[in-house]
């Protein structure tokens, strides 16, 4: 039988000085990951005084919790998984989250190879157009193409069913490719 080892993250030894109540170490961890988790947030909540609250507070409630840190995987992952919690926890209290019908739409295959200074234009005008979203659709959008999560770690994150994150994703797809043509943004694309 073959035993799986724990995940050894390269900074282990700050989260075990973490774990023993080290400042320093504290101070540091903050200092590897804040500019990440205050991202994670921002792209959730669209608030920038409502990120920088939701990190601090996140980093508070790992130095509280941080003897439940398994080591299973990245610290950052657990970490970064408090702070999208909290983010949602913050949109919760502040509006109730709406149920969209499930719908299907077709994402056109691009035509050429767009140049590089055509590319960050696209990236700027797609960034500002996930902003101009609803909430629901952002978060969607956010935790499957910028963060990275699965249709089934999404479900769980945000106590929905599987086919209901797949339908919000679909339909945030659709309203974001419906601004960027409302705003003539030509070969802006949204992959799957």
């Amino acid at each position: 039988m073959i035993l799986e080892e724990p995940f050894i993250n390269i900074h282990q030894d700050l989260i075990e000085n973490c774990r023993k109540g080290d400042r320093k170490s504290q101070v540091k961890i903050y200092k590897l990951y804040y500019k990440a988790m205050y991202n994670t947030s921002l792209r959730i909540v669209n608030d920038t005084a409502a990120a920088e609250d939701i990190m601090q507070e996140s980093f508070l409630d790992a130095f509280r919790r941080i003897n439940t840190y398994t080591a299973e995987g990245s610290f950052g992952n657990w970490l970064k998984r408090i702070v999208i919690n909290n983010s949602l926890d913050a949109l919760r209290r502040n509006r109730e989250m709406v149920s969209i019908e499930e719908s299907q739409i077709d994402i056109p295959e691009p035509e050429d190879d767009p140049d590089e200074e055509q590319i960050q234009y696209q990236v700027k005008q797609v960034k500002e157009a996930i902003n101009m979203l609803p909430q629901e659709y952002r978060i969607i959008l956010s935790l499957f193409l910028l963060e990275g999560y699965d249709h089934e770690e999404i479900s769980g994150i945000l106590k929905i069913s599987n086919n209901l994150s797949r339908t919000r994703f679909s339909r945030a797809r659709q309203k974001l490719l419906s601004i960027l043509k409302e705003n003539k943004i030509k070969n802006a694309y949204i992959y799957n």
